[in-house]
C-alpha cells in the first residue's frame, strides 16, 4: 500500500511541473534580411535572352532567368510566372558581386 500511496505523490508532483504552455510569435512581412550569400570562383555566363509569355493570371509576376550555382559549375533557371508570397512584395533577382553569389528572394 505504501507503495502505491508513493507512486501516486510522486505522478502528482511531476503535475506540477506540466503546465500548459502558450506562444505568440510576432512577425514583420517583408523585411527578412537577403539569403546569405554563396562563395563562388568564377561569375556566371551572360544571361540568355527569352520573352516572357502571356501571364496566366491577375496578380502574378515575372521572375527572369538566371544563373544559380550548382556544385562547380552554374546551371540555367528559365523565367517563369509566379504569385509573390504577400502583398506589395516584389522580386529581388540574384546577382554576382565580388566572387560572391545572392541568390533571388521576395522583399
Amino acid at each position: 500500500m505504501k507503495t502505491r500511496l508513493l507512486v501516486l505523490a510522486m505522478m502528482a508532483a511531476g503535475s506540477m511541473f506540466g503546465a500548459t504552455r502558450f506562444f505568440v510569435g510576432v512577425g514583420v512581412r517583408g523585411y527578412w534580411p537577403a539569403p546569405a550569400p554563396v562563395a563562388v570562383y568564377a561569375p556566371p555566363p551572360a544571361p540568355l535572352v527569352a520573352y516572357a509569355p502571356p501571364a496566366p493570371g491577375y496578380g502574378y509576376t515575372w521572375v527572369g532567368g538566371y544563373w544559380y550555382p550548382a556544385g562547380a559549375r552554374y546551371s540555367w533557371r528559365p523565367g517563369y510566372w509566379a504569385r509573390p508570397p504577400y502583398a506589395r512584395t516584389y522580386w529581388v533577382a540574384p546577382r554576382y558581386y565580388g566572387r560572391r553569389y545572392y541568390p533571388g528572394y521576395w522583399r
